[in-house]
C-alpha cells in the first residue's frame, strides 16, 4: 500500500489509522484465533502503518505531518461487558503507543504531530459484526449514537490545529452513554 502512495502521491503526510475490529472473545473462554485477529488488525496493523507513514514523511523531510489513531472509549475503560474486555486490551495498547509515538516523534526533534481520536458508540457496522443482528440493533437503538460524520469532524478539527498544538487524545460520546 505505501509503495502504491509513494508511486502516484509521492508518499504520505497524513496517515489516519483506522481500522479495527472486535470479536466476542471474553478472557475466560475466548478463542486464540480471535484474540491474535484483534492484535493483528488493532494493534499490529496500526503499528506497521504508523512505521510507513514516519519513514515516507522523514524520506521527503516532512516535519510537519500527522498521524491519527482513530481509538476508542475502550481504550480508557473497561466496560462490565466480557464479551469486549480483550477488544479493550487492544485499544489500551492503541492508548500507550499513541503517546509513545508521540514520545518519540520529540526526541526525534520533529514536529510531526500524533493525535487518538476515542469515540464512544458510534452508529457503524461495528456492532453488526460483533453480535447478532437483534443484539446490534439494540446497542443503536437505546441512545442517539455518534454518527461517523462526528469522528470524521474531529479529525477535521485535530487537523485543523495551528502547528504549535499538539492535540494528544480527543475523547467523545453519545451524551447518553453512561460508559
Amino acid at each position: 500500500m505505501f509503495a502504491a502512495i509513494k508511486e502516484q502521491h509521492k508518499g504520505v503526510d497524513v496517515c489516519i489509522n483506522n481500522a479495527g475490529l472486535a470479536h466476542a472473545e471474553p478472557l475466560l473462554s475466548g478463542k486464540t484465533s480471535g484474540w491474535k485477529n484483534m492484535m493483528d488488525v488493532n494493534v499490529l496493523a496500526l503499528s506497521i502503518c504508523t512505521r510507513e507513514a514516519y519513514q515516507s514523511m522523514k524520506e521527503r523531510n516532512v516535519d510537519d505531518g500527522h498521524i491519527i489513531n482513530i481509538n476508542s472509549m475502550s481504550g480508557h475503560r473497561v466496560t462490565p461487558n466480557a464479551d469486549v474486555h480483550f477488544y479493550s486490551a487492544t485499544k489500551y495498547a492503541v492508548t500507550a503507543l499513541t503517546e509513545g509515538l508521540r514520545q518519540e516523534l520529540r526526541e526525534a526533534n520533529t514536529h510531526i504531530r500524533a493525535t487518538s481520536i476515542s469515540p464512544g458508540l458510534v452508529a457503524t457496522e461495528f456492532a453488526q459484526r460483533l453480535y447478532n443482528p437483534d443484539k446490534a440493533a439494540a446497542a443503536y437503538t437505546k441512545i442517539k449514537c455518534l454518527e461517523a460524520i462526528d469522528v470524521a469532524d474531529s479529525v477535521t478539527y485535530v487537523l485543523s490545529a495551528p502547528p504549535h498544538v499538539q492535540i494528544g487524545d480527543v475523547q467523545m460520546r453519545p451524551v447518553e452513554q453512561v460508559l
